[in-house]
């Protein structure tokens, strides 16, 4: 059964509506007003007062063109058909809350809605007012909601009711997180809305871990010649915390969710070099793909930073069977040794003599044949 609605607690809703008088009406600040609003809140207050609006202007909820519309189901169609399945597992999840789920593209345009509560009542209205496909609930259109704050922002957002910049819209209660696509880019968001409904801020975890699950799936569909699976040794594996990271065949990285991007703190550059295997892992290419043809390998591979970490890697996706890479997919003399070079380095933490005396070798022979593995650009 759908549960009662009640208000916030006064004490929050007085520090809104002060925050709100301070900072677009202008009024002096006093002790709590300001203070208890989230800075990305005021940021796109400020946005909106920049724009020329006003709380108290009308907010009209209309879809964009049916060409544009169109254009943009086909230009976000792998994204909706990878959301769909989380939307449904999401609208199960909170079929009691009369909250309902929204996928947008990168800018604030519906491209799918989960369930929406049933009804005649203003609450119902309201929810069939922005849950259409082609109404524009960008920061432009609507002013400040999760959906365009979570999309200027960047980050996972929860908002409630006079939060919203506009009167129109201080009847609902969202959370939303931004959605990247294998390259980095944000490519859309994923917001849970509800209509005069009690607050749930524990919303905007769920709205995060779903929208995480989505960006996975993403990857994992990405065409690869290896899918490599990252994560920390003795950590436990979890579709939260699990890295992921495409390489093509020549050894480029080509896609990573957002977990393998914070593991590696090598985010996918614009308009640079390829990131390469090798700029990462200290450890030659086609050793990966020799375990990736063992399926259940699980390798410990050292990181040029002296880290870390456990890679399961995977056949990619093009035709099922492991490529071979671009270069000489067997073992060389002078590979294997770099390796273990490389390997003597990352366990001495970076201290070359250390690794030297370990090796039996000395310093020079250490550096001349780190030299001579090493890719162009690695970091030093």
């Amino acid at each position: 059964m759908p549960v009662s609605l009640v208000s916030p607690p006064p004490e929050r809703s007085l520090a809104i509506a002060q925050a709100r008088r301070e900072l677009i009406d202008g009024e002096s600040p006093r002790a709590r007003g300001a203070a208890c609003i989230d800075s990305w809140i005021a940021r796109s207050w400020q946005r909106c007062i920049e724009a020329g609006r006003r709380p108290q202007q009308r907010v009209s909820f209309e879809p964009v063109s049916r060409s544009h519309s169109c254009d943009i189901a086909e230009r976000n169609r792998a994204l909706i058909a990878v959301a769909r399945p989380v939307i449904e597992r999401l609208s199960r999840a909170i079929a009691d809350t009369r909250y309902f789920a929204i996928l947008t593209d990168a800018e604030g345009i519906v491209v799918d809605v989960g369930n929406l509560p049933d009804g005649t009542d203003t609450a119902s209205r309201c929810a069939r007012d922005i849950g259409r496909v082609g109404v524009d609930l960008s920061e432009r259109a609507i002013g400040t909601s999760a959906i365009g704050t979570a999309l200027a922002e960047q980050e996972s957002v929860w908002l409630h009711g006079g939060e919203h910049f506009f009167d129109d819209t201080s009847v609902y209660s969202c959370a939303g997180a931004p959605l990247f696509g294998p390259q980095g880019d944000c490519i859309g968001m994923l917001d849970l809305t509800g209509v005069q409904v009690v607050e749930r801020p524990e919303l905007r975890h769920l709205a995060a871990l779903s929208a995480r699950s989505i960006e996975n799936t993403l990857v994992m569909r990405e065409p690869c010649e290896l899918l490599l699976h990252l994560a920390w040794p003795g950590s436990p594996a979890g579709e939260a915390s699990e890295g992921l990271l495409c390489i093509d065949a020549g050894g480029s990285v080509i896609g990573a969710n957002a977990a393998a991007r914070q593991m590696l703190h090598q985010p996918l550059a614009r308009n640079t070099q390829p990131l390469h295997f090798n700029d990462l892992f200290a450890l030659p290419l086609h050793m990966m793909f020799d375990a990736a043809r063992r399926a259940d390998a699980v390798l410990e591979v050292p990181l040029w930073s002296g880290l870390r970490v456990q890679v399961r890697p995977q056949a990619g996706g093009r035709g099922g069977a492991v490529a071979a890479p671009a270069v000489d997919a067997r073992p060389r003399l002078r590979d294997v040794e770099t390796a273990l070079i490389r390997k003597a380095v990352a366990d001495a933490r970076g201290n070359v003599a250390e690794a030297a005396r370990a090796l039996g070798i000395s310093r020079a022979t250490v550096y001349r044949k780190l030299w001579r593995g090493r890719p162009a650009g690695a970091p030093d």
